[in-house]
């Protein structure tokens, strides 16, 4: 498996990176075309109803449950 790939965005004011492996950003990038957001958007929506954890971790299990479920209602 391909390593992860690190790319930073500035969330609510502050600078954070995360790392995830290509076909998890192939799958953002769907997503954020999708719903009309940027990257930085959607990282930052993940970022404010995330747990516990880490933020490359919560990207995953979103990207995962956004194709099991269909988009989070807002």
């Amino acid at each position: 498996m391909p390593r992860p790939v690190k790319r930073s965005f500035t969330i609510g004011g502050h600078r954070t990176s995360i790392s995830l492996e290509a076909p998890f950003w192939e799958a953002l990038r769907e997503i954020a075309k999708l719903e009309k957001k940027s990257l930085a958007q959607l990282v930052q929506s993940v970022d404010v109803g995330r747990d516990d954890g880490g933020l490359s971790s919560a990207v995953r299990i979103w990207i995962l449950n956004y194709f099991r479920k269909g988009p989070p209602q807002t």
